[in-house]
């Protein structure tokens, strides 16, 4: 179970948050590189011809382009969007919706908290609810000019959510047409395959060779095999550019037979690619062959070079560095065969029908011994990475022994410091995610409760609350599957914690509760301690401030009776917290002097801090002006030099109060508003303190105007 390092208000857990975003972050450039259009002028005038007479309306431009798998939908919207960009200085976002995924289509508030980083909001700042997340959003986008395109869109309402506001442009692709759209301005381009000579064209450029000048009547034979669709045209391309003594007409025969073999394979029109695709698998290389059909199994959507060498790794530790250049040479023989493309940071991703012929391939090709193995594999190299960051960001956190497989276990580069641990974390969450998700039914559910506890820091730093509840639910579940009570335990409180942040305190104590007699009926009576601190606080978000008062008088003496002092100083604070707004501001003084004191000895200046900033309001309460000026200041000196804004927005109103009562009308002002602007940035400026801070400055003003 994680140590308890909770407080009553917001879920912050120590964290320290920049005093305003920061405006040197450099301008999200995220478009995929760009590949060469072939005959798609048509449609490119068209969806410039709609954004200029949106900019002359003074409205946003949204188009969607629409089409069958692998016709070119994405290569023409990034070919207009590209062309924008020196029009379009606030930069380009980027998101792949998921609509052919396998874990089903991305939730758009995920989507919308990884724009808002990429934008300037620190993680910590990002809302937790959808409609919170979408207006911060748009506010931010209303006087920018920005890029946007949201791939594979699954429905309207996916995407709607993600449109920006101001004078921006977006451009969504999607295989069904989104007539749900239209009420938001959209104009819609369906794409359909490319002519003859349109795709002789793509071939010839795809080639870079005479072929096609030299044999035109093969090369509209193997054009119209492709059915005009680019990523066939290409892939054949491919093959035979990787064979220059090949004539087209050995491709023509090769397709043609492969084609009526496939017939009966045909999804959605795409028999045509899977012939082409079963063509330049049977040429790859037998280490690039595995390889490509072994990454059908790796459940997200884009994956670095180190799942490569996870892959092909070897428990020798002087062959790693072998190993490590034969994954990076297969994945450049799938690239050159237009089997993987490039995504943006040294990434690799299939295409959705790549994806799932690499798949059919691996139950062809693979044992499900090896299929399993290899999953496994895929799954204990994201597991031991995130393990890692884990280590690196927390390296005080109990973290519990990681049970992996038989195989070698192949690490990803994750550092170095803290805050690149956190980044590839966050970087990395989807596949993580789609671990979690796929572990119990491949097998293993170990690795999902596991992968789910090493996710903690990046949860608590970075507030993805619909992840942190999704994964803490199938690790839950895990352990329950393997009768493993203290890994039950770790779940419920980790995840209690999540759901306390999310605004369901609830299911949160319910969670605490449950934990609580596991680890009562267990022997464990520190673990059981600490649920008292846990159990308070969602008490007293609940509004029972008697209930979560008693429980955390009991914390104070029972933590430190189990040998957790730190944890006691805490249940003083939070008990404090609970007297104070209770109206019991002597108690009050008593509990958060003692917790100062014994946070300040455990090295804990951060929670210390807030203890003195609770000891100066109670002085405050009882108007000696110049002991809760005395601890405020101290306590804000501490807060601002941490960068803690929530509390030193809390410590700055009461001293606002004092420098009120003394008659110190301008500093009084000064505090108010400097208050004001950190609830702001840490996304608290619609609660119960703001509004008391907006009263503050409503009240000196009306006293200056003799209201």
């Amino acid at each position: 179970m994680h140590g308890p390092a909770v407080q009553a208000g917001a879920v912050y857990g120590g964290i320290h948050i920049g005093s305003e975003w920061n405006s040197a972050r450099p301008t999200p450039l995220q478009l995929p590189p760009l590949v060469r259009v072939i005959d798609r002028s048509p449609e490119l005038t068209a969806l410039e011809r709609h954004r200029a007479r949106a900019a002359r309306d003074g409205r946003s431009a949204l188009a969607a382009v629409s089409g069958l798998g692998g016709v070119g939908k994405t290569t023409v919207a990034l070919r207009w969007l590209h062309t924008l960009r020196p029009q379009f200085p606030g930069g380009q976002l980027h998101a792949d919706l998921g609509a052919q995924s396998p874990d089903g289509p991305e939730h758009p508030g995920e989507i919308l908290a990884r724009f808002l980083r990429a934008l300037g909001v620190p993680a910590q700042q990002v809302p937790a609810l959808l409609a919170e997340r979408t207006a911060l959003y748009r506010s931010l986008t209303a006087d920018q000019r920005l890029v946007v395109l949201l791939d594979d869109a699954a429905t309207a309402a996916q995407v709607r959510p993600l449109l920006p506001a101001g004078g921006s442009v977006t451009a969504v692709t999607s295989r069904r047409r989104l007539p749900g759209l239209t009420v938001d301005g959209c104009f819609a381009v369906h794409l359909e395959p490319l002519g003859p000579e349109a795709a002789v064209e793509l071939l010839a450029d795809t080639l870079s060779d005479g072929r096609v000048a030299e044999q035109p009547d093969d090369a509209r034979a193997l054009v119209e095999l492709c059915a005009g669709l680019p990523l066939a045209v290409r892939v054949a391309g491919a093959r035979l550019a990787a064979r220059p003594e090949r004539s087209i007409t050995t491709m023509v025969r090769a397709l043609t037979k492969e084609h009526q073999r496939l017939e009966a394979l045909a999804i959605d029109g795409d028999h045509n690619v899977r012939a082409a695709l079963d063509l330049s698998y049977q040429a790859l290389p037998p280490a690039a062959a595995r390889l490509y059909r072994l990454l059908g199994l790796h459940p997200g959507r884009e994956f670095d070079g180190s799942v490569a060498s996870a892959l092909f790794s070897s428990g020798d530790e002087a062959e790693r560095d072998g190993v490590a250049r034969d994954a990076a040479d297969s994945l450049e023989v799938l690239h050159d065969a237009s089997l993987l493309v490039e995504a943006a940071g040294e990434r690799h991703r299939f295409h959705d029908l790549v994806r799932l012929h690499a798949i059919a391939k691996a139950r062809e090709d693979e044992s499900p011994q090896e299929r399993a193995e290899s999953m496994r594999r895929i799954a204990d190299h994201y597991l031991a990475s995130a393990t890692r960051a884990e280590e690196i960001i927390d390296p005080q956190h109990r973290t519990t022994a990681r049970d992996y497989g038989p195989e070698p276990v192949a690490v990803a580069d994750v550092g170095p410091g803290s805050e690149a641990a956190l980044d590839w974390l966050e970087r990395e969450l989807p596949n993580l995610m789609a671990v979690i998700h796929q572990a119990r039914s491949a097998g293993f559910p170990t690795v999902c409760w596991q992968l789910t506890d090493a996710l903690w820091p990046l949860f608590l730093r970075r507030k993805f609350y619909d992840d942190w509840c999704a994964a803490h639910e199938e690790g839950l579940a895990a352990a329950r599957d393997l009768g493993d009570t203290a890994a039950e335990c770790r779940m419920l409180t980790s995840g209690g914690v999540g759901e306390l942040g999310a605004g369901n305190p609830d299911r949160a104590l319910e969670m605490f509760e449950r934990a609580a007699r596991l680890l009562l009926d267990s022997g464990d009576r520190l673990g059981h301690a600490r649920t008292l601190n846990y159990r308070g606080l969602a008490l007293q978000r609940l509004s029972r401030p008697n209930e979560a008062a008693e429980l955390f008088l009991r914390a104070t003496t029972e933590l430190p009776a189990n040998g957790d002092q730190r944890a006691g100083g805490l249940a003083r604070l939070n008990l404090a917290d609970v007297q104070l707004a209770t109206g019991q501001a002597e108690q009050a003084i008593r509990e958060a002097d003692a917790a100062h004191g014994t946070l300040r000895a455990a090295g804990d200046t951060y929670n210390a801090a807030r203890a003195a900033t609770l000891l100066g309001r109670a002085h405050l309460v009882l108007n000696r002006l110049d002991q809760a000026e005395e601890s405020l200041s101290s306590a804000l000196s501490v807060l601002r030099g941490m960068t803690a804004n929530y509390e030193s927005a809390r410590a700055l109103r009461s001293l606002a109060e004092v420098a009120e009562r003394r008659g110190r009308t301008r500093l009084a002002r000064d505090h108010y508003q400097e208050a004001l602007d950190l609830y702001s940035s840490v996304g608290r400026s619609q609660s119960d303190e703001a509004a008391a801070t907006h009263s503050g400055l409503r009240r000196l003003a009306d006293d200056e105007s003799g209201a």
